[in-house]
């Protein structure tokens, strides 16, 4: 056993750091899903579309999908991993709206290796999350929903189980198109540690609007992310600490929707958090911007958006969509 510990390590310390932003596991439920919420900087939890891939942000926006839909997920990550996901939404009742929805994270076979750096075999790694969610419509306007989570991951002979809960709350003013939500996320705990030491879940506390500007096709949307994290020493840009502004602007993603049509968008964001991290690991402030569309119809809906996150290579978002 002792033998595999060194690469096993590093995969660890890999998998439980997003960017500089965390010290917690499981951050794969961190990676984007939606395109279209990709492309809005990467963050959104207040968009009103009928959208499946936008519930794993907040599951009061399932009382806007469709019932019967299903949504299939893929996102190029770093070279020989796997990211996807599913979702299936289903109405219950007039008012109550319940989903299933599933994660992963495959990052294929990896080289084994001694202290001495000698290949002495390979092993393989995985997350993965199984979630069941309802919501409420609570009035006209308002919607409440929840999320529970069981979340397993496997690197080579070390495993951890976790439970988690979402919670998020909707307000949406169909008269002016205004919409704003509050969630709190990864609210939980490992059953089950990797090793003796039990680590946190990638708790964050978010609040976003959307909103359509009047007399044109232009929608904007506003996203505060980890509002419970205002420590600067949680926060580098090229290794110093940084200023107050910055800070305050760390929280942020923001994007613009341009709407030629009711059935297709464009999109354009910026996430100031990703920029950092970016600039931070080598890369510059171009790293912070997404882009994307999509196109919906009767049934079939499609979108596709850019970003990056990782130094080695963009990232590319895909959702594909069916109504029954």
């Amino acid at each position: 056993m002792m033998k595999r510990i060194p690469s096993v390590l590093c995969l660890l310390l890999a998998a439980t750091t997003h960017a500089q932003e965390s010290n917690s596991v499981f951050n794969f439920l961190e990676l984007p899903v939606s395109a279209h919420a990709t492309a809005l900087g990467g963050n959104n939890i207040s968009l009103i579309a009928d959208d499946a891939s936008l519930i794993f942000a907040n599951p009061a926006l399932l009382s806007s999908v469709s019932d019967k839909s299903l949504c299939l997920n893929f996102m190029t990550y770093l070279q020989g991993c796997n990211v996807g996901s599913a979702a299936f939404v289903k109405l219950a009742g007039e008012r109550g709206t319940w989903g299933v929805t599933a994660q992963y994270a495959d990052y294929g076979k990896m080289d084994e290796t001694t202290a001495d750096n000698v290949t002495i075999g390979s092993f393989k790694a995985m997350d993965m999350a199984l979630s069941g969610m309802y919501a409420y419509n609570l009035s006209d306007r308002w919607a409440g929903g929840a999320t529970g989570k069981f979340i397993y991951s496997r690197y080579a002979d070390y495993t951890s189980i976790a439970l988690a809960v979402d919670l998020g709350l909707n307000y949406y003013n169909g008269d002016n198109d205004f919409s704003f939500s509050i969630v709190a996320k990864n609210m939980g705990g490992q059953v089950k540690a990797f090793g003796d030491h039990h680590e946190k879940l990638p708790f964050s506390l978010q609040a976003g609007f959307t909103k359509r500007l009047a007399h044109a096709p232009f929608r904007l949307s506003v996203t505060a992310i980890d509002l419970t994290r205002w420590d600067k020493k949680d926060y580098y840009v090229s290794g110093e600490e940084i200023s107050t502004g910055q800070l305050l602007m760390n929280h942020l993603a923001i994007g613009v929707d341009f709407l030629p049509t009711d059935y297709l968008y464009l999109s354009l964001g910026y996430n100031f958090r990703k920029a950092n991290e970016m600039k931070a690991a080598g890369s510059s402030h171009a790293a912070g911007l997404c882009a994307g569309g999509g196109l919906s119809l009767r049934r079939f809906s499609f979108g596709l958006a850019y970003a990056q996150y990782h130094l080695s290579a963009p990232s590319l978002v895909f959702n594909a969509a069916y109504r029954m």
